[in-house]
């Protein structure tokens, strides 16, 4: 049967591609390491290489970010997981090695680290939160081109809170002669049209975002954690 004293801790640094990991006993004994890649071959060949330790527990670097991948595929193969935020610090350039080696370290001398979990409901949240916030930059982005299009065809340019409509409006007042200004005036006329199909996209995503937070009961806040 296992106990708390033949425990190991797996410490992880994980990449997108690869992943280097040290194995720790207790005493900070280094029983074993490796550098395995994140496809199916490399990840079943760590599972592998560790089931040597069958009372184990992950320690994993990121795990709300770039570790978060690896954390959830171990969680659906039924390992343990838990998280930790430790850099590599000390004399040197930082080495996956030793990175794998702080992360370890923190995870065998520290109690009570948070355990990952595979909450569906807050994945979807954070996806849904990340569109929305992407189609805010673009808008944003193209707000600004098509402002700076406006002031090159129309004397004193348009107006700080334009919508696509007023856009559109001021746009059907002006008619270049020459290529350049003729150029302009069809960039902006496709830009009012990304914009008002941005629009559309962005209250959908609202629309969805207020649906699932009023279902979860969640707030947008906690999604940055």
């Amino acid at each position: 049967m296992s106990s708390v004293e033949d425990r190991v801790v797996i410490g992880m640094d994980p990449h997108k591609r690869s992943v280097t990991i040290e194995v720790m006993a207790g005493d900070e004994t280094i029983l074993g390491s490796g550098r395995f890649g994140t496809d199916r071959e490399g990840f079943q060949a760590m599972l592998a290489r560790v089931k040597a330790w069958p009372n184990r527990v992950w320690a994993i670097e990121g795990c709300s970010g770039i570790g978060r991948h690896v954390a959830l595929r171990l969680l659906g193969c039924g390992d343990e997981s838990a998280r930790t935020r430790v850099f590599a610090t000390g004399q040197g350039r930082k080495t996956d090695a030793t990175d794998a080696h702080s992360v370890a370290l923190v995870g065998t001398r520290m109690a009570g680290l948070r355990p990952v979990v595979n909450d569906e409901q807050l994945a979807v949240l954070r996806i849904l939160v990340d569109r929305r916030r992407s189609l805010g930059e673009e808008h944003t982005r193209m707000v600004s081109q098509l402002h700076q299009l406006l002031l090159e065809l129309i004397p004193g340019g348009a107006k700080k809170a334009l919508s696509a409509a007023q856009a559109k409006a001021l746009l059907a007042t002006v008619r270049p002669r020459d290529i350049a200004g003729k150029t302009r005036r069809r960039v902006a006329a496709e830009l009012i049209g990304d914009l008002e199909r941005i629009y559309q996209r962005k209250k959908a995503a609202n629309k969805e975002l207020k649906e699932l937070v009023a279902e979860t009961g969640s707030t947008l806040m906690d999604l940055h954690g």
